[in-house]
């Protein structure tokens, strides 16, 4: 997934692609720093550190 880095975009394209492959709402996803950067740090609510890394492993194994 790639958007050009123009009116936020790309940051509402990293928001919408976490929250799929972590399923969670789109509203506990936050960028916190990067916005204007390929590089990001974001903030998520309601999920905890380990639960974040075996979502994101089952929905990287879902994937062809």
């Amino acid at each position: 997934m790639t958007a050009a880095p123009e009116n936020g975009k790309a940051n509402d394209a990293v928001v919408r692609l976490l929250a799929e492959a972590l399923n969670v709402p789109l509203g506990d996803i936050a960028i916190v720093s990067g916005h204007g950067t390929p590089d990001k740090l974001v903030t998520l609510a309601g999920i905890g550190p380990d639960e974040i890394e075996r979502r994101l492993t089952a929905s990287i194994a879902s994937r062809p």
